[in-house]
């Protein structure tokens, strides 16, 4: 466990690197903790996390319109002019809403979301994931960031879309852009300003062509929204975004961090090795708990309310840590071990309530998907580099690059699946009623 000061810099490299040492200490002094350098309340146990959640209409997710404190860490001044376009895009996705805005805009694409829907997709992912395997296992070595888990959710949400299969490259471009909504670097403005403007002007036309036409991919669902009166055109066009944003991130992190749970618990990779069908669905549900892909999220404080004997001010800022509740030992047993056999698994990696995050069965297929396949594939796992780095980042937990190495079974040959077919699967226990993140 770290020694930093429960006071110290949220964005200190050593709270980067080892986030879980430094919030346990501050769920052992108390769930609930006032940090003064960033003017915000640190939520850290899981009982309280699940109260939040509960109690939403005290807690608004309209952040960006909510929160007139200074962005932290500040940015470079001359960056401050692109907060009003960054602003304008984020304040009309459907995770900034609160009732009953929400529930109105939630209903124009929660059907498309539904476990029964996502899980027909099975298919085309466990494809998109053997020829991405096929291509890479024979060189023995690869970045599992940038040559699996980046361009998977990529290729999948360009599917989702209806979008040509040579846009993807574009897509992944804009979607690396929009993750720096929540890093720490003092010019993240600028990328960030650029895929805005990107997603944009890329989804406007295809959504002046499908609006009224019936399709049943993913703009064409916004663009439905539109017609009915749910959404304007620009909510279509920042929440065409958000999918892009949302799908990319959570998925690439959830491979990454998992993998690299298996190469430092080689124990669990021989578990899942010697099963990994039968092992694939706990599995990830422990790499979610384990080292989860969103560390933490932000809110504004709607109303007085007292949490843990702490009064918490109306336009106070309040974050919880997912990251720290799916590691409170009043929830899980032993819970810095990492066990893909671990049932119960109540974590909190895609929050509960009206927020429930929309991706979540999506995001567990595609981290079934490959989990099953690597281990099918390949003997040993071993990490190419001495040190494993983290983006600067309170929100997503992001490695900079993962590379691996290793001892693999035969080539499983070209992948043979086909594209979409209809799923024959159901949903897992896991998956729950819910909402966006």
């Amino acid at each position: 466990m770290t020694s930093v000061s429960p006071t110290s810099d949220l964005f200190a490299s050593e709270v980067i690197a080892d986030p879980y040492g430094y919030f346990a200490q501050l769920r052992e002094r108390g769930p609930v903790h006032w940090n003064d350098r960033f003017r915000l309340w640190v939520v850290t146990g899981y009982d309280e996390i699940v109260w939040i959640l509960r109690h939403h209409e005290r807690f608004s997710s309209a952040v960006i319109r909510g929160d007139s404190a200074p962005s932290y860490p500040p940015v470079d001044s001359a960056d401050l002019p692109l907060f009003d376009e960054i602003r304008a895009f984020r304040a009309d996705q459907l995770v900034e809403q609160d009732r009953p805005e929400h529930l109105t805009q939630r209903g124009v694409v929660h059907s498309w979301f539904a476990p029964k829907a996502m899980e027909r997709w099975r298919p085309f992912v466990r494809t998109a994931v053997a020829e991405l395997l096929d291509r890479i296992q024979p060189r023995g070595e690869m970045d599992v960031l940038h040559e699996l888990a980046a361009p998977l959710p990529v290729r999948v949400i360009a599917e989702m879309m209806g979008v040509p299969y040579e846009d993807r490259d574009r897509l992944r471009a804009m979607a690396d852009g929009i993750l720096y909504i929540n890093r720490g670097e003092p010019w993240r403005l600028r990328p960030l300003a650029e895929a805005v403007r990107g997603i944009v002007d890329y989804a406007a036309p295809l959504v002046e062509e499908r609006i009224g036409g019936g399709g049943s991919d993913f703009i064409s669902v916004l663009a439905d929204g539109e017609m009915s009166g749910a959404l304007t055109r620009h909510q279509v066009l920042v929440n065409t975004g958000l999918l892009l944003f949302a799908g990319h991130e959570t998925t690439m992190n959830l491979i990454c961090n998992g993998l690299l749970a298996f190469i430092r618990h080689p124990g669990q990779w021989e578990r899942l090795r010697a099963d990994p069908e039968g092992m694939a669905r706990t599995a990830t549900e422990e790499c979610l708990r384990f080292d989860p892909p969103v560390k933490s999220t932000q809110r504004v404080v709607a109303v007085d309310t007292e949490l843990d004997g702490e009064l918490l001010r109306k336009g106070d800022r309040i974050r919880w840590i997912i990251a720290a509740a799916n590691r409170d030992p009043r929830i899980f047993a032993n819970p810095d071990a990492f066990d893909i056999g671990r049932r119960p698994n109540p974590h909190l990696s895609f929050g509960s309530g009206i927020h429930y995050c929309l991706g979540a069965t999506l995001a567990r297929i595609e981290g079934q998907e490959v989990f099953r396949a690597l281990a099918e594939r390949f003997d040993t796992l071993e990490l190419a580099t001495d040190r494993v780095e983290y983006r600067p980042s309170l929100q997503f937990r992001s490695v900079k690059a993962l590379p691996v190495r290793w001892k693999s079974r035969a080539v499983a040959g070209p992948a043979a699946l086909g594209a979409m077919t209809g799923g024959k699967e159901e949903g897992s226990a896991e998956e729950r009623k819910g909402d966006d993140g």
